[in-house]
């Protein structure tokens, strides 16, 4: 949603592209170095999903836009460039924050002509990000969502989500609520390349296991999936093994999206982190923002049986269906991709 549709009276000195946000003022802090938080008055917390994108829910809410995950293949960056900022190191360092994000949603739920349905959290930018730890937003959202009747999800790698879990089994003794974690790969050297702002994958893992431990419905991400990096039969056997036995339900996997924004970004990290792979992630992806219909096959057949061995597979061939068209029409999902191994055919 452009951050002009929820403007109200701002300060003509904002910075480009936040004159019609609500503009209130920036703010930086030594425990914050090199991020800067653009405060701004929304006039909405709600947003609202159309029909047409097919994922299982109509409503969002993305307490800051912009992430200090800095993962290099986030479908979200494209986002920045309403704010007239670039999808690249400002995406990672510079946030817009709705600071009045929780009087505002409680506004809204309060309306009678709020119907209750699903609210998703995490569709777009974390809310458990670091900003979380300044802003504290999620307590108030969690109260506002479980009160007003509200079912929601969350889908987080952020593991200051164990802060909250408390107020999560409260308000699941009132409504639905269940949690996600986004998992990307084991290898320790690998997440400290691609997403260096992220918890490592083992905090995550223990983030699953202290959600499950609690009584709450915990489903993991594992995503995006790597093209050459991450699609091997063994560290993909590997991941589900943890997460399988950390205790979650279920799993689901989907490729990586290189959607504009999250494209020029990543490929400029990988031509720097593994310049040999950047012709094979032309041939698989193309022009396209998903790779190709037979590498997005060909990583379904490998991670099918996995998934099986390891008991995750509940809704697989939905998640699978959803997934993609999620990422296609609302950046929720991130499509499939796969990587050439030795017993990978020359396909890709």
């Amino acid at each position: 949603m452009r951050w002009d549709g929820q403007a109200l009276d701002a300060d003509d000195g904002a910075l480009p592209g936040l004159q019609r946000a609500g503009f209130v003022r920036t703010v930086r802090t030594p425990e914050f170095a090199g991020t800067a938080f653009h405060e701004v008055l929304c006039k909405s917390a709600l947003s609202h999903v159309p029909a047409a994108s097919h994922v299982p829910f109509r409503w969002t809410i993305n307490p800051v836009r912009g992430c200090g995950h800095r993962c290099t293949f986030c479908f979200a960056r494209g986002t920045h460039r309403y704010l007239d900022l670039n999808t690249g190191e400002d995406f990672d360092s510079q946030l817009v924050v709705k600071v009045n994000l929780v009087e505002v949603l409680r506004a809204e739920l309060a309306r009678p002509s709020w119907k209750r349905e699903h609210v998703a959290l995490g569709t777009n930018t974390d809310p458990y990000q670091r900003a979380e730890g300044r802003y504290r937003f999620m307590p108030g959202v969690i109260d506002a969502l479980a009160s007003s009747g509200t079912p929601f999800s969350i889908l987080t790698k952020g593991t200051l989500l164990r802060r909250d879990i408390g107020l999560l089994q409260e308000a699941a003794e009132h409504v639905p609520v269940s949690v996600g974690v986004s998992l990307t790969t084991l290898d320790d050297a690998l997440h400290r390349a691609v997403e260096p702002g992220a918890p490592t994958p083992r905090a995550r893992l223990d983030l699953v296991r202290a959600v499950r431990e609690a009584g709450l419905s915990c489903h993991v991400m594992v995503a995006p999936v790597l093209p050459w990096l991450t699609d091997s039969t063994e560290h993909l056997d590997a991941i589900l093994r943890e997460i399988a036995d950390a205790g979650a339900e279920r799993a689901t996997v989907f490729a990586l999206h290189l959607r504009s924004g999250a494209r020029e970004w990543y490929l400029q990290w990988l031509a720097e982190y593994r310049s040999d792979l950047v012709a094979g992630y032309r041939r698989v992806y193309g022009d396209r923002a998903y790779a190709s219909q037979e590498y997005q096959r060909w990583l379904s057949d490998r991670v099918r049986p996995l998934m099986h061995a390891h008991r995750l597979d509940g809704g697989w061939d939905r998640d699978q269906r959803w997934g993609v068209r999620a990422a296609a029409a609302h950046d929720v999902g991130q499509a499939a991709a796969p990587v050439r191994t030795p017993a990978q055919p020359a396909l890709f």
